[in-house]
């Protein structure tokens, strides 16, 4: 899947729930993003990380159906680490989708980009 598949998914996913109903707030959904982030900082400072990540299917996915489980997702990954940083991605592809962003087109150019940039980007630490 690329990202751009990603972010209309998820684009229309959010419009399906009810998450467009409001105008459009460019900051709030900035800062939503940034709640999601923090909320992964918390969990890491709990030492809340999800199972090995190759145990994950095995216990959340009906191997025949590929059906998630939600009980067994609420035990072993709900307010993980993991999910926090999947909700931030969930939410920058759903304000890229609003926006119209080429999420593919920006990634590979700001990572060509940063290959012409020295050590650090010349900067003390990162």
């Amino acid at each position: 899947m690329t990202l751009n598949e990603l972010r209309d998914e998820q684009f229309a996913y959010a419009e399906k729930q009810g998450f467009h109903e409001a105008p459009f707030n460019f900051g709030e959904s900035l800062m939503l993003i940034v709640a999601e982030l923090s909320e992964a900082l918390e969990a890491d400072r709990k030492d809340k990380w999800a199972v090995n990540l190759e145990d994950i299917p095995k216990i959340c996915f009906d191997s025949i159906t590929n059906k998630l489980y939600p009980e067994e997702y609420e035990t072993y990954i709900k307010g993980s680490v993991e999910e926090e940083i999947a909700d931030a991605i969930m939410r920058l592809c759903a304000l890229a989708g609003h926006r119209k962003i080429d999420l593919d087109w920006h990634v590979k150019a700001k990572m060509a980009y940063n290959n012409t940039r020295p050590y650090k980007h010349g900067k003390k630490y990162g």
